[in-house]
């Protein structure tokens, strides 16, 4: 390899912002799902539910509209 090659192929180093390092000293992990209150993370999981039970409900109005027409 040459030295232009090989310089690059290296990665340059990451920076965080202060924000984000005091939010991970505080809960020791860096994913965001780690960081929320448990309110936070039920409000999450009923949107998501809700998201899903929305999709189930307009399947069941398509297949009711096409059983009806046969």
């Amino acid at each position: 390899m040459k030295v232009e090659e090989i310089t690059m192929t290296k990665r340059k180093r990451r920076s965080f912002t202060d924000e984000f390092k005091r939010q991970s000293q505080s809960t020791g992990s860096f994913r965001e799902s780690d960081k929320c209150s448990d309110e936070e993370n039920e409000l999450i999981q009923l949107r998501k539910e809700n998201q899903q039970l929305k999709m189930e409900n307009d399947i069941l109005k398509q297949a009711a509209l096409i059983l009806g027409r046969k």
